[in-house]
């Protein structure tokens, strides 16, 4: 069985290597900012107006609690979490999810493609 601290961490490598084509600079908090990473509930820094923080567990966590209250109150908040064999997901508040299709918009990748 796999430590999950272990597991933990290596899913916050993997998703920044995957975020790495957008963000050239990131890097995980636990390496960069131990303040960033126990008290802002940010797992990923140089990320931009992005708050990440990264989940590796089978418990669902509060994802509420996680994005409105631990989470800083200024950017944009988003939370990966993966659970073995159940695939990954992305949470984010309604404003966020807007705002990126936004940028979308802006940049004319328009859903109203035939």
């Amino acid at each position: 069985m796999i430590n999950s601290r272990k597991k933990g961490n290596s899913y916050e490598v993997k998703i920044a290597a995957e975020l790495r084509p957008f963000f050239p600079d990131v890097m995980t908090s636990r390496y960069a900012s131990k303040y960033t990473d126990n008290v802002l509930k940010v797992d990923l820094i140089n990320t931009g107006d992005l708050g990440i923080q990264l989940k590796c567990t089978e418990n669902t966590p509060n994802l509420h609690k996680l994005i409105f209250e631990d989470m800083p109150k200024t950017g944009h908040n988003i939370v990966f979490n993966k659970k073995n064999r159940r695939g990954e997901v992305v949470s984010m508040s309604k404003e966020t999810f807007y705002f990126i299709l936004g940028v979308l918009r802006d940049r004319g990748e328009v859903f109203n493609k035939k």
